[in-house]
């Protein structure tokens, strides 16, 4: 059986230093805020080349924290899409702020060029979403946010590594917020997120949130790691041991983005002349393929013959988030023309560093057959 995703091939090269490091970890009797997450931080912060950044519970607490520290809530409002997980507007949403979507474009990514039509006086913050491993238009963001004043937020839960105009994602608004759920680029064995800033002041508040409002970092304060609230804070740690895993994994980043881009190569070269409609790589931009997303207006067929082969595959994703029962109340007076289209037509195929190639070559030989048929 082909799997769109498994952890099992990693874990079974790196199985020995894994444990030794779980280990090692739990040796110290440190179970948060120990000697693990310090050099996590310190090495993550400077791989993605922030100046400041803060490790917290996952990628949705990311979001959530940063709307919170830059004190976006009830009565504000915030753009972005919804075509993409149910973290983005669920962050939002938690804070007390509406939501304002638009579109995306043909390559998935936020349309930029709609973002001024929805703005109002209460649009306080934009969170463009490196979608499937390839950077939004930061430069068209940035003009627009700028031009009104706007924090902008990017979600960068699927493109660890991405670049736009040889500059690494995240590094472009005011933060950058980062998921370390197993499937992604760098990924633990649980939940995990980070957030990056190059604003002190901004780094301060999301290090006092993350922990109840303690103060993790100003030595100056009497308060200081002292369990003493000094404003409003979530619990949103990462243990010593998931950082342990991170920490072996980080120096293997770019290793698992090179297996990646083979695999993704190898499906547009085999695939390019078939009925799929192939990702769009950009101009600018270097797309890290956290999935390799297609479009075809007959995927319940398709699906459908590659199931009954022993082939299940995800669709990232089935049901924008507007139409979803749980943010129907979100009201969108914007068309969402291509984010409805797609939503009916896109599905994943098989990619993960652990793929092997010779599995995935079968699997296309299948798929190509099938193409031939519907």
């Amino acid at each position: 059986m082909i799997k769109s995703w498994s952890y099992k091939e990693e874990y079974k090269i790196l199985r020995k230093p894994i444990l030794k490091s779980i280990d090692k970890s739990l040796k110290t009797g440190n179970i948060f805020f120990g000697n693990e997450l310090d050099k996590f931080e310190n090495n993550f912060k400077k791989l993605n080349n922030f100046k400041y950044g803060v490790a917290v519970g996952s990628g949705t607490d990311a979001l959530y924290i940063s709307l919170m520290a830059m004190n976006i809530g009830k009565g504000d409002e915030v753009i972005t899409v919804s075509n993409s997980a149910i973290p983005t507007v669920s962050a939002i949403y938690s804070v007390g702020a509406s939501v304002k979507f638009v579109d995306v474009g043909k390559d998935y990514l936020i349309d930029a060029d709609s973002i001024e039509k929805v703005i109002t006086r209460k649009t306080k913050a934009i969170i463009p979403v490196h979608l499937y491993g390839q950077a939004c238009d930061m430069e068209r963001i940035l003009k627009i946010a700028n031009k009104y004043n706007l924090k902008v937020i990017e979600d960068c839960a699927q493109a660890q590594g991405a670049k736009y105009k040889n500059r690494y994602v995240g590094n472009f608004g005011h933060t950058g917020c980062f998921s370390f759920y197993p499937t992604k680029i760098l990924g633990a064995y649980g939940d995990g997120g980070f957030v990056g800033t190059d604003d002190k002041k901004l780094y301060q508040k999301i290090n006092e949130i993350r922990f109840y409002g303690i103060n993790q970092t100003n030595k100056k304060d009497k308060f200081f790691k002292k369990y003493y609230s000094n404003r409003h804070g979530i619990n949103s740690r990462i243990s010593e041991m998931q950082c342990s895993i991170l920490n072996l994994k980080l120096p293997l980043v770019n290793t698992f983005i090179s297996k990646r881009l083979r695999l993704a190569n190898n499906y547009k070269k085999e695939l390019k002349n078939t009925s799929l409609s192939l990702p769009l790589q950009n101009k600018n931009c270097k797309h890290v393929f956290h999935l390799f997303v297609v479009f075809h207006p007959k995927r319940e067929v398709i699906l459908k013959k590659l199931k009954a082969k022993k082939i299940n595959l995800i669709i990232n994703y089935p049901y924008p988030i507007h139409k979803m029962k749980g943010y129907k109340n979100i009201a969108t007076k914007t068309k969402l023309l291509n984010t409805e289209r797609f939503s009916k037509g896109i599905f994943s195929l098989p990619l993960y560093p652990g793929l092997n190639i010779k599995d995935q070559l079968n699997f296309i030989k299948v798929l190509k057959d099938i193409l031939s048929k519907v």
